[in-house]
């Protein structure tokens, strides 16, 4: 038993090695915060290591992504007021990718939590519409919907962005990818 114990505690640390830096990343593009990020990420490993054994055949990243949407749309509703200030990133280099950085952050925190969450899952993630809506737990009427009321909104909010739908339903396109 003991090496059984073992292998899933190797397999799970693995995986934490394996995925924590991207999974942190999407944690922040959700909710704006690094130090938030790191609490819902932190929380989301926790919630995978209790059930590791039954996720890891499957697709444990998938899993952690669910946890970490859920949990930040919940943690908004409970503090509502405080999402409104978002906390603007540490450093912004000088160039007109750091610009776009910053104008895509600031952008995204003007966004109600589950648009913000649609767009990073299917954009950031490049997430199905129906992975998307299976990781949110709504339909996929509700991610079109979401998707295209948050891209109308950015488009109002930040001009600078470019935002220009691909052909076919596409992923917007800005050229920049924010980091945490």
């Amino acid at each position: 038993m003991g090496s059984t114990a073992n292998d899933g505690r190797d397999g799970y640390l693995a995986f934490v090695e394996n995925h924590q830096h991207r999974l942190l990343r999407a944690a922040y593009l959700i909710c704006g915060n690094r130090h938030q990020a790191e609490d819902l990420l932190q929380d989301a490993l926790l919630k995978l290591a209790l059930r590791w054994p039954s996720v890891r055949e499957g697709d444990p990243s998938a899993y952690v992504r669910t946890i970490l949407y859920r949990d930040a749309v919940s943690w908004w509703r409970r503090r509502r007021r405080e999402w409104l200030s978002a906390t603007p990133p540490e450093q912004v280099a000088p160039d007109r990718d750091g610009a776009l950085r910053l104008t895509l952050h600031d952008a995204l925190g003007l966004l109600p939590p589950r648009q913000r969450a649609v767009l990073v899952l299917r954009y950031y993630e490049d997430l199905t519409e129906v992975a998307t809506a299976e990781a949110l737990g709504v339909t996929v009427g509700t991610v079109k919907s979401q998707c295209h009321a948050a891209l109308r909104r950015l488009r109002e909010v930040a001009p600078d962005l470019a935002l220009d739908a691909r052909p076919g339903g596409g992923a917007a396109t800005t050229g920049v990818e924010v980091n945490p």
